[in-house]
């Protein structure tokens, strides 16, 4: 079995990992490592989990160990999708580095420009940052990426999937072609491909689990669930929440509930607390420092439950979650794979389960064609996946509005049998005539829209030309001419 001590890292190197009680490194720091030594260009695709921020923060260490950076140019790049895992990379690269005298900074929004300017002005080896944060300090002509000589694209497929394509393309224009790259992603999109034949020179490829996959420590379930009427549905699904961490006890010492919107992830969070449960909400509007705190919070075990958004679903190194609660299911796929993998980490058993009401099924579909499993179905606590009322509820409404729509479209029958009514009464027939003249008048003036409301604006008096008695001027007019 290989060890840490057999590839070739530094001593200093190997002095921290041995400290943080790592001796035998996982499948993708076994063949990612070795590579990069070499200078190789590297494609990591592993399950979240599995070691990627080691596989490429020990070689860049190691390599960096000679040399001294520059005022304004760092010497090697790091991009990460989030703050959060931006942070953990930041966390890692202390870690192991703590023997050397390499530098780092951080670069991510919510923080200071004034403070990362200071850090960079002195110089730094290492330099993390989030692609938007990164391209605000090089519009700003504070940074120079022209000494790069290693640059790691982290959450390759998360980039994509926020749309960070473009800066990365940007942001590699403005790096040396002789540059190192190393790429790691959970899954491997074909887009991914296309990136990686465009920025990888020949790299080597090390895929140590099947794209897409879930970790095999970590037990799946979903409850499909219906609501008893539409407006209720919210609340209800959110006591099916609770009862659902209610029904795993002590087992569930801590977790993470995900949800699609920011809106819901403050909703389910103040629901939790209003019923007892130690929850805090974590989200891209709130600010760094208090996302900073709470998640300092639920690591140090003071906080039970985090309600957090995707933007929590990458960035999270906490290697003791119980539990995930996929509140809602994922919009894309590739989603349900990094959520659940926040808790079984590091050989650890966990429990991943998820509500799926009717208008998810399409994106449930999508997650178990992604994952090539099908997820095991479970019964809501109490044995009702769904109240029993909900569909008669929906088949009477339709009937309801079918009906009503019927009596709107009857209107013109009743119209057209006015005729009949008038040949049965000849003594009334003559009253609607002028309606009759008028109609084509108002069609040409509103275009043949605006019948409805000319009635409305006439307050029932009838417009006849200029009435029965005409200005003297225009008969006298008339007069004159027939005279002449």
């Amino acid at each position: 079995m290989t060890k840490f001590s057999d590839l070739n890292l530094a001593p200093k190197v190997l002095k921290a990992v041995t400290e943080t009680g790592y001796d035998t490194p996982t499948p993708i720091q076994a063949g990612a490592i070795a590579p990069a030594l070499e200078g190789r260009d590297v494609l990591g695709i592993a399950q979240t989990g599995t070691g990627k921020t080691a596989a490429f923060t020990l070689p860049m260490i190691t390599l960096l160990g000679r040399g001294r950076a520059r005022a304004r140019m760092p010497r090697s790049l790091v991009l990460a999708p989030t703050r959060e895992l931006a942070a953990q990379v930041a966390e890692n690269f202390d870690a192991y580095a703590k023997y050397t005298k390499l530098s780092r900074a951080l670069l991510i929004g919510g923080t200071s420009f004034k403070d990362q300017d200071k850090i960079i002005d002195k110089g730094v080896d290492v330099l993390i940052a989030t692609p938007g944060r990164l391209l605000d300090h090089l519009e700003r002509g504070k940074l120079i990426l022209t000494d790069v000589k290693i640059m790691v694209v982290d959450e390759a497929d998360r980039m994509l999937d926020m749309g960070f394509i473009p800066d990365i393309e940007e942001i590699f224009k403005r790096t040396p072609f002789t540059r190192q790259t190393l790429f790691f992603s959970a899954t491997m999109a074909p887009e991914i491909e296309r990136i990686t034949n465009t920025f990888l020179s020949n790299p080597a490829k090390i895929e140590v689990a099947r794209a897409a996959t879930t970790n095999t420590n970590i037990k799946q379930g979903v409850v499909m669930f219906k609501g008893s009427a539409k407006p209720k549905e919210p609340s209800e699904k959110r006591e099916l929440l609770r009862k659902l961490i209610d029904a795993e006890g002590e087992a569930c010492t801590n977790a993470i509930i995900f949800c699609n919107r920011k809106s819901d992830v403050d909703i389910v969070a103040k629901s939790l607390n209003k019923y007892g449960y130690q929850a805090a909400p974590i989200h891209g509007d709130l600010d760094q420092s208090h996302r900073t705190k709470t998640l300092d919070k639920f690591r140090d075990n003071e906080l039970r439950i985090l309600v957090a958004s995707d933007v929590a679903a990458r960035g999270l190194d906490i290697p003791a979650v119980t539990h995930v609660f996929n509140f809602d299911v994922p919009s894309h796929a590739e989603d349900y794979v990094h959520r659940i993998g926040r808790t079984g980490r590091a050989g650890r058993s966990g429990t991943a389960i998820m509500i799926c009401v009717p208008r998810d099924e399409k994106n449930l579909e999508d997650v178990e064609r992604l994952v090539k499993e099908t997820i095991p179905r479970l019964d809501a606590p109490g044995g009702k996946a769904a109240p029993a009322t909900a569909e008669p509820e929906k088949a009477e409404e339709k009937p309801k509005r079918t009906r009503s729509r019927r009596k709107k479209d009857d209107a013109p029958e009743a119209k057209a049998d006015a005729p009949k009514a008038e040949e049965a009464q000849p003594a009334e027939a003559a009253k609607p005539e002028p309606k009759t003249d008028e109609k084509p008048r108002q069609e040409r003036g509103r275009g043949g829209r605006g019948r409805g409301n000319n009635e409305r604006r006439d307050n029932g008096h009838k417009v006849v030309g200029m009435g029965d008695e005409p200005p003297a001027f225009i008969a006298m007019s008339f007069a004159e001419r027939a005279k002449g």
